[in-house]
């Protein structure tokens, strides 16, 4: 037995439905297989979990254009469709997600290596957009504009864009996927998504239920493969694709939307994050300690949305830092599988070293650490920094890493201007009982989104996306169908 076959047969072995295990890209309904293959391993032992076929094979690119081509052939009858057949559709395909929610959530761990209860919530997250454009579907409407001239009649109308392709990152494998095919399909849109090649088990699973679901063919693909840049080029720069969504760093959001120029695209871009954590003296710090846990640690300090400094007033400070560290203290890093994890494995070795490495880099410019050693491993257990200042790389750089960063203030101006000093702004958190207080800081702050008393802000209602460097566009929330579409203005005249 091979090494990808024993593997592949250890990683059906721990799911109650193996069928939802694909090895391939999905286009125009049926499933892709090559030669040329590439390894999805865990990140906790570097262990093989399966070999998954390429797209791509040099620059032979036929696969991804032939995915393209299909969503495009797809999309005028996918449009035709009332809002109605497609909600039917999609809550057939939800309802899957939440069937096989512990099975997902298992590849997902074995993949990714986020705890296997917060895997699990992942996919209900997941499945909560998918059933919240269903819904939002049904409420697409135009408006009716009282024209300049009697003889005139102003009508507005929304359409689909038409064939729109994704990019997700490895740190949400099954969200981020979902929360931009399920606006794009309920707006009437076809789609190419392409998952990292680090976690393409989650998104193929996706399509597996939705090929069950009976979403007809072409209307979601995905392709996956080893060669990001190949990949996105051709997503970005392809004059049948008419929409591109991507989330990842803004490094390569920025490549990606240079590429999207050629062919003046819509684009919307879910880009990288600097997030303040504020906590005023007027603030319950008891509850604050509770949400900086939940908005610094949760994916081990993998998300976009992760609290990157810590801002805390100074006549509090020191008692926020003893009860914060207490609370790290608790915390279980451990293997995602494993009872009671509360913080599994990042995701590779090069992300755990550029997270030493920049705890090495602030304690040399005077940062002091006062919980959390350093490891040789991908399971790194918290990390508690203090006498942290805005001018260090730690504190202008994503950190992206179970590492806590604290600052102290002094006034409430120099908080808000401290977090505002970055070229970021996608979430900013603070925490204060003053009402006028949460106003004026509520306004100061320079973010598209804010948790005020609050360190979990993500839900399906909400227009999740950030301003400056973050990023621009809204998923989400009854916003989120205005990405994917077009507003049509018709103007009749009646003589």
């Amino acid at each position: 037995m091979s090494e990808a076959t024993s593997a592949n047969s250890i990683l059906s072995s721990l799911l109650s439905d193996p069928t939802l295990v694909a090895s391939g890209s999905y286009i125009d309904g049926q499933w892709q297989t090559s030669e040329s293959r590439f390894k999805v391993t865990n990140p906790l032992n570097g262990d093989v979990l399966i070999e998954v076929s390429e797209s791509t094979n040099g620059e032979d690119i036929s696969l991804i254009e032939s995915a393209i081509a299909a969503a495009k052939k797809a999309q005028p009858d996918w449009a035709k469709k009332s809002s109605y057949e497609r909600y039917d559709l999609m809550m057939k395909w939800h309802d899957l997600m939440l069937e096989h929610k512990d099975d997902l959530a298992t590849l997902m761990t074995l993949e990714q290596g986020k705890p296997l209860k917060e895997s699990k919530g992942e996919i209900e997250y997941g499945a909560s957009y998918v059933k919240w454009f269903a819904e939002e579907g049904k409420r697409v409407y135009g408006d009716t504009i009282p024209s300049l001239a009697s003889h005139q009649q102003i009508k507005i109308i929304k359409q689909p864009v038409g064939v729109v392709a994704a990019i997700t990152p490895w740190n949400f494998p099954n969200s981020m996927l979902a929360r931009k095919i399920a606006p794009a399909i309920a707006a009437g849109n076809t789609v190419v998504g392409r998952p990292t090649e680090l976690t393409p088990l989650s998104a193929l699973a996706l399509a597996v239920l939705a090929e069950r679901a009976g979403i007809p063919k072409g209307v979601i693909n995905i392709v996956v493969g080893s060669d990001s840049k190949a990949i996105g080029k051709v997503l970005t720069e392809h004059p049948d694709v008419d929409k591109f969504s991507f989330t990842g760093s803004t490094k390569v959001g920025q490549i990606l939307m240079k590429q999207c120029a050629s062919t003046i695209k819509k684009v919307s871009l879910e880009l990288g994050g600097n997030a303040p954590f504020i906590v005023f003296a007027d603030a319950d710090i008891d509850a604050a300690v509770d949400g900086a846990i939940k908005a610094k640690f949760r994916n081990a300090g993998q998300t976009c949305v992760c609290v990157n400094r810590f801002l805390i007033e100074e006549s509090v400070h020191d008692e926020f830092v003893d009860k914060f560290v207490e609370k790290a203290r608790q915390l279980k890093v451990a293997g995602g599988l494993e009872e009671g994890t509360d913080i599994g494995p990042m995701i590779h070795n090069e992300a755990a070293n550029n997270i030493r490495d920049m705890v090495r880099t602030a304690e040399k410019a005077g940062a002091k650490r006062v919980f959390g050693e350093l490891v040789e491993t991908n399971l790194q257990a918290p990390i508690v920094l203090t006498n942290v200042s805005n001018d260090m790389e730690i504190a202008q750089n994503e950190i992206f890493g179970p590492v806590a960063a604290i600052q102290s203030f002094s006034s409430e101006q120099q908080a808000i201007d401290l977090a505002n000093d970055t070229e970021y702004g996608l979430a900013a958190y603070f925490y204060s009982l003053n009402i006028n207080r949460v106003e004026r800081v509520a306004a100061g702050l320079k973010y598209g989104m804010v948790g005020i008393n609050e360190g979990l802000i993500s839900n399906a209602a909400a227009p999740f996306g950030g301003v400056k460097q973050s990023g621009f566009g809204r998923e989400g929330s009854k916003y989120g169908l205005d990405d994917y579409m077009n507003m049509k203005y018709l103007c009749y005249n009646h003589g």
